[in-house]
């Protein structure tokens, strides 16, 4: 399993998490995958093999090979067909917003087809540039491109939501819209529209899942065997609170997550 990450360039580190890049060989006895909510928007490339993605026990769809991954709040299994070869953008929570004019509530928990977001012909014009670039330097070279192309054709996103987000990075997710609105409350209502327009999801979500990557990197790189230790360092008021979000956006507790063979991938990523 080959898993790297890339920065984007100046123009878009505002935006851009990351790139990433995901190899594993054909394997005889693959294994379905857990996927847990992380807070971000992705655009994927599936170059190698199908990917199946699990809509309940056992039925699946077979995901789009040129996709973007919207706001999830709950967990999902994923399983490759062979051989796993996947490009793909990792975007902040605000980040996506800027390149599309449909509302990204509608990208929130399912995969959704470039094309539908950027037309037909753009979207196979790109997706074959990617397919035949020869390496990872070539493919970020072409999404930076078509990006900030697209960059140009928006305005910002609106300030409100972004100094929301801001803050919920900042805090790990253990800020209250009351603190990060300061004293004017009056823009709460204000903020839960665009946040949910603009970004999928609420503002009291994105900061769950948020501190729950805290706690998830702490767990992952065991800076910490106790989960009573790992909770308040994380910012959560007890261990059962703890715990209660972690099942929430992984379908199992703590203890039940390590050594879990579905949960590679997720603990790679987050790793």
């Amino acid at each position: 399993m080959n898993y790297q990450t890339f920065l984007p360039n100046s123009e878009l580190k505002s935006l851009i998490s990351c790139y990433w890049t995901l190899e594993v060989p054909t394997e005889p006895d693959t294994q379905k995958q857990r996927i847990i909510p992380d807070g971000t928007i992705e655009m994927a490339f599936i170059l190698g093999d199908d990917i199946k993605r699990y809509t309940s026990e056992n039925e699946f769809i077979i995901q789009p090979r040129a996709m973007v991954l919207g706001q999830t709040i709950e967990p999902f299994y994923i399983e490759p067909t062979g051989y796993v070869n996947t490009f793909a953008i990792r975007f902040y929570p605000y980040g996506f917003a800027n390149f599309i004019s449909m509302p990204i509530k509608n990208l929130a928990n399912k995969e959704t087809p470039i094309e539908s977001l950027f037309g037909k012909k753009t979207a196979n014009q790109l997706e074959q540039k990617i397919i035949k670039a020869t390496n990872s330097s070539e493919r970020i070279e072409i999404i930076e491109n078509f990006l900030l192309d697209k960059l140009n054709e928006k305005t910002t996103i609106d300030n409100i939501v972004k100094t929301t987000i801001d803050a919920l990075l900042a805090t790990n997710g253990s800020a209250s819209i009351s603190e990060i609105l300061k004293e004017d409350l009056s823009k709460r209502r204000q903020l839960e529209r665009k946040f949910i327009k603009q970004i999928g999801v609420s503002p009291k979500q994105l900061g769950k899942v948020i501190r729950l990557q805290t706690a998830l990197k702490l767990l992952l790189n065991k800076k910490s065997e106790n989960l009573t230790d790992i909770a308040y360092e994380s910012d959560y008021f007890d261990q059962a609170h703890f715990t209660k979000d972690f099942k929430e956006f992984t379908g199992i507790n703590p203890k039940e997550f390590l050594g879990n063979e579905n949960m590679i991938l997720s603990s790679l990523f987050y790793k």
